[in-house]
C-alpha cells in the first residue's frame, strides 16, 4: 500500500513537471514569435545602395572573366607569351577577390540574408567582354580602360551611398571602406598599366615586335 502511494507521489511530481516544462516553452516560442523582428533595427543600409554594391559584385566578376580570357589568349601555343598570360590571370584574381569583398561587406551589414527575386546579385548571364587582342600592346590599353570603368563605377557606387535620399542613412562607414580599401588600389593599377603601356610602345619603337617579346618576358619575371 504504502508502495502504491509513493509510485502516485512520484506521478504526480513528473506530470506537474511536464506541465510546467510545456508552458515555458510555449511562452518562449510566443515571444520569440513575437519579437521575430526585434533583431532588424541594426539593418540600416539605404536600398540603392544595397543595390549599387551589389551591381558591383557582377562588375568585378564580369572584369575578372575579361581578364581570364585574356590570360587565357596569352598562354595558347599559336600565341605563347606567358609573362602577359600571367599578369592577365593574375588581375582576374585580384577582381575576383574584389568582388569577394564586397560580399563579406554586405554579409557584414546584414544585407545578404533575404536573397530574393528581386536581388540583382550575380544575375547571370555574365559575359566576358571579348575582343581579338592582336597584340600585348593593344591588350594592355583595353586592361587600361577596363580598369578606368571599374573606378567609375565605384566612384559613382560611393556618390549613391554618400547622398541618399534619407540623410539619416548616409553610410560614411562604406564611403570610407571603398575609398581606402578600392578607390587607392584602382588608381596604382591604372597607373601601373599606363607605365606598362609607355614602356612597351617605347620598345615597339625602338625593336619592332621583338620588343613585344622582350616586354613579355621581363613581365613573366617581374622585372616590370
Amino acid at each position: 500500500m504504502k508502495l502504491l502511494y509513493v509510485l502516485f507521489i512520484v506521478f504526480v511530481y513528473i506530470n506537474g513537471s511536464l506541465g510546467n516544462d510545456s508552458a515555458t516553452r510555449s511562452c518562449i516560442v510566443s515571444s520569440i514569435a513575437t519579437d521575430e523582428n526585434a533583431t532588424k533595427h541594426w539593418l540600416d543600409m539605404d536600398k540603392n545602395c544595397i543595390k549599387s554594391l551589389e551591381s558591383q559584385v557582377n562588375v568585378e566578376i564580369k572584369a575578372a572573366m575579361t581578364y581570364l580570357a585574356m590570360g587565357a589568349h596569352f598562354a595558347l601555343d599559336v600565341i605563347n607569351r606567358p609573362g602577359f598570360s600571367k599578369f592577365f590571370f593574375e588581375s582576374a584574381t585580384e577582381e575576383r577577390e574584389h568582388a569577394i569583398k564586397v560580399l563579406e561587406y554586405l554579409l557584414m551589414r546584414g544585407q545578404l540574408t533575404n536573397i530574393n527575386e528581386d536581388n540583382v546579385l550575380l544575375r547571370f548571364p555574365l559575359e566576358a567582354e571579348i575582343e581579338n587582342w592582336n597584340s600585348g600592346y593593344k591588350a594592355l590599353k583595353k586592361a587600361l580602360k577596363l580598369e578606368t570603368s571599374v573606378t567609375k563605377k565605384i566612384r559613382e557606387l560611393i556618390k549613391t551611398c554618400e547622398h541618399p535620399n534619407d540623410l539619416n542613412l548616409v553610410d560614411y562607414h562604406l564611403v570610407d571602406y571603398l575609398t581606402g580599401e578600392f578607390l587607392t588600389e584602382q588608381y596604382k593599377g591604372q597607373r601601373d598599366l599606363a607605365g606598362k603601356i609607355s614602356s612597351l610602345g617605347k620598345m615597339i619603337q625602338t625593336h619592332g615586335m621583338l620588343g613585344e617579346f622582350l616586354f613579355d618576358k621581363k613581365l613573366l619575371n617581374n622585372e616590370i
